[in-house]
This record gives structure tokens, sequence and C-alpha cells, in this order.
């Protein structure tokens, strides 16, 4: 005997995950193109600048990026799919902030030059991802470990951001 569902109930709950899943992660690499497209010759701008010697090469960063924006993306899935949005309300918001912030800072750094406004947004950056961290946590443990390696970088980015400004400035 096998079991059917009628023909209008909704999908499994299970097979409604995966399309949020990849609507996440479009979000999230959205945001790396659109900072991509604002900053078309970063790698010779990075180049040009005075850099603390413990600077990473220009061709680290994208595929750091790309690895940190996927656990950014399956962070915010793992607590979308753990209750209703009004349970989660407060960490979506933190993270969907950070994530603003995140856009901000290419432009800011790379096509305006604005290396303390851009240290300025990086540190709220790191505020709202220290806000996010918690409040995912209430959800799921594992979203908020996925974002350990992601304020990690973005902590070290912000020393960088920092030093870069003030040998330039």
């Amino acid at each position: 005997m096998t079991h059917t569902l009628p023909r209008n109930a909704p999908p499994p709950r299970r097979a409604r995950r995966w399309p949020l899943l990849l609507l996440l992660l479009a979000v999230c690499y959205a945001v790396a193109a659109l900072g991509g497209l604002a900053s078309s010759d970063a790698a010779s701008t990075y180049r040009s600048l005075d850099r603390p010697s413990w600077a990473p090469p220009s061709w680290l960063f994208g595929p750091v990026w790309t690895v940190l924006y996927a656990t950014v993306a399956v962070s915010a899935w793992l607590v979308l799919r753990r209750g209703p949005l009004a349970e989660v309300r407060a960490g979506i918001i933190a993270w969907s902030a950070q994530l603003a912030f995140n856009l901000a800072w290419t432009p800011l750094f790379f096509a305006a030059g604005q290396y303390g406004l851009a240290f300025l947004d990086i540190c709220l950056l790191l505020a709202a991802l220290g806000t996010t961290m918690p409040l995912f946590r209430r959800s799921s443990r594992a979203a908020s470990l996925l974002l350990v390696p992601y304020a990690l970088w973005v902590l070290y980015a912000a020393s960088l951001n920092f030093a870069i400004w003030r040998l330039n400035g």
C-alpha cells in the first residue's frame, strides 16, 4: 500500500526548505556581485596602497569570501527553518543589517577611497554580527557557529582597513 498526499496538499515541510536556502544563497552572492561591480579595479587599487606587512595577497579575498558568503546564507537558513518568523525576527533583522553593512563597505573602501568611513562601516558590521550570533544561537547553535569564521575574517579585515587608513590617510 502506498501513501499519497491529496492533490491540493502543500509539499512536505522538508521540500519547502531548499528554495529558501537557494534564495538566501542568491541574496548573499548578490551582495558579493554588487560589491564586485563597485570595485571592478579592486585588485590593482589594493596593490597600489601602502599596506602592513601582514596584509594578505589580493588573490586570497575571492576564495575566502566565496566560502564565507555560503556560511552566512546557511546560518540564516538554519534559523529560518527552526520556527515561525515572529520567533526569529530579531536575529534575521540583525543578519540583514550586517549584510547591508557588508554591501556598503566595498564601494566605500575601493570606489570612494573613503578608508575612514569604510572603517566605521566595518565596525558597524561587526556590531551587527555580534548581535546576530547570540540571537541565532537561541534557535540554532550551528547557525551561530557558522558565523564564527566570518566574524574572525571581518575582525581581521577591520584591522587591515584601520592600518591601511592610517598608512594612506
